[in-house]
């Protein structure tokens, strides 16, 4: 027995060429697979980034509808929200979401995030307390976290 395992330890002899070449096939199978899934999750992730600035932004027009007795009016731009909640990105960097529309009237208002680079659109809307959530991609496919292009969300 122990014979045997020295000989084949000493033997010079190795992987086939075709064995080699099923190696490389499965992995580049695998590959073709898991590459556009890991793509699928980044765009998730980036309009998951985006509905949860729209609901922040939802939250501060709600606030600044508190401080004026109701009236969402004041609230005439992201700038504007942006000066009661100094953490909303109002510009676009190309790489992260940022709040692109808000505006407000005496009884409702509409806030809009978009997320990058996919450019997908998720808007709230208030009109007279009933309250909405669109959603809209660019290429009008469903696509990351917008289920239905001009669906809700």
């Amino acid at each position: 027995m122990l014979h045997r395992l020295r000989r084949r330890l000493s033997s010079e002899s190795g992987f086939t060429l075709i064995e080699l070449l099923v190696v490389i096939l499965i992995i580049g199978i695998l590959a073709a697979i898991a590459i556009p899934s890991f793509l699928n999750q980044k765009s998730k992730a980036s309009d998951a980034s985006a509905k949860e600035l729209a609901r922040t932004a939802q939250t501060t027009m709600e606030t600044a509808a508190t401080d004026n007795n109701g009236s969402y009016a004041l609230m005439t731009s992201p700038e504007k929200l942006k000066e009661i909640e100094k953490t909303i990105p109002t510009t676009n960097t190309g790489s992260a979401a940022y709040l692109s529309a808000a505006t407000g009237t005496s009884t409702g208002y509409t806030v809009t995030a978009t997320a990058e680079p996919s450019e997908d659109k998720f808007t709230i809307k208030n009109e007279e307390g009933v309250v909405t959530h669109e959603c809209v991609t660019p290429k009008g496919t469903a696509a990351g976290g917008c289920p239905v292009s001009g669906g809700s969300w």
